[in-house]
């Protein structure tokens, strides 16, 4: 991994501001592989302008010690993979953990001193009931993390899920995904979370500023197979295939696939889906210069359904409260 980050940045010098380390679950490393990958990174890179550095844990996969040096290394955020604390649910999604492990997880990174603290939780899972899902929103603001992502559980091809859906095992239901959308956004918005994404809720001032960045469109290097990356308008996915991605780098050689240079249409599209899940908004401008008739029509029709509204003394457009619960959808309509 290092020695991929090393080809990008002789080729592009980065001002890294943020740091994201996920996609899989890096507390798994032991200790000593750990260490070498976070001091490695350091070392590799001027990290001066470093503003967050966010690493996903899942329970049951570090202790206070390894805790303790994760911080040490500069470590500054945590999103910890809970996804419920219903026994029955995270058996249905697979997971290794039980409640009792989440909460003594979140309990170490605490007294280990991370800046923030987020926990992740899915609903819309099979047999999740309203109240299980309160129940989960209940235990959330009885631990008050800093940040709350909760996702609404999809089938996405090639995984396990999907498959699992397909045979009939898993449902989908889009009146109970609406319900316990609201049911989140009430609770925590009612304890003092922004809503600032679809999916995120913070405490004031410990949104994700690397998503945020993102969702901006700001230039972003992914590494590691089948990392995607965008930078200086050129975008490339990393080799899926690990046994390949690591014997190319450790020859030198390009692990670069699928390459492609983006247009001004392709950003501008991407600015309105990405920009629209956050609170802000997508800008007017954006959305509506160069539009053609039907497509001004179209942003008129859903402002006057309610999915639509303005802000920012109307140079912002953003998704209403009933547009939120149907993000893809009204997404769709205006791309």
């Amino acid at each position: 991994m290092l020695a991929e980050f090393r080809q990008h940045v002789e080729v592009v010098p980065l001002a890294l501001e943020t740091i994201f380390f996920g996609g899989g679950t890096p507390t798994l490393l032991s200790p000593a592989h750990l260490e070498s990958l976070l001091s490695g990174l350091a070392e590799a890179t001027d990290l001066s302008g470093l503003r967050e550095w966010t690493l996903e844990a899942n329970p049951a996969t570090f202790d206070l010690k390894k805790a303790k040096r994760m911080r040490q290394l500069g470590v500054t955020r945590i999103s910890l993979g809970v996804q419920s604390w219903q026994a029955e649910t995270l058996k249905t999604l697979g997971r290794d953990h039980s409640p009792a492990e989440a909460e003594t997880a979140f309990r170490i990174l605490r007294e280990a001193g991370f800046e923030s603290v987020g926990i992740d939780l899915m609903f819309s899972v099979p047999g999740q009931t309203l109240d299980h899902w309160r129940a989960d929103l209940d235990h959330i603001l009885a631990l008050r993390p800093d940040h709350v992502s909760a996702y609404n559980l999809t089938y996405e091809e090639d995984t396990e899920f999907l498959r699992r859906h397909e045979r009939g095992e898993l449902d989908t239901d889009e009146d109970r995904d609406a319900n316990l959308f609201d049911l989140a956004i009430d609770t925590l918005e009612g304890a003092g979370y922004r809503h600032y994404e679809i999916s995120n809720y913070a405490l004031p001032g410990h949104e994700s500023l690397h998503n945020q960045a993102y969702w901006n469109g700001a230039d972003f290097l992914g590494i590691g197979p089948g990392a995607v990356s965008t930078v200086q308008g050129r975008r490339w996915k990393s080799l899926p295939d690990t046994a390949v991605w690591v014997s190319r780098v450790l020859a030198g050689e390009s692990v670069e696939t699928e390459v492609e240079a983006l247009s001004a249409t392709d950003r501008r599209i991407e600015a309105i889906a990405l920009q629209l899940r956050t609170s802000l908004g997508v800008s007017a401008k954006t959305l509506l210069d160069g539009a053609d008739p039907m497509a001004v029509k179209r942003v008129k029709s859903l402002t006057e359904e309610g999915y639509l509204e303005t802000a920012n003394n109307e140079t912002q457009l953003r998704l209403s409260r009933k547009g939120r619960a149907l993000a893809d959808e009204v997404t769709a309509e205006l791309i």
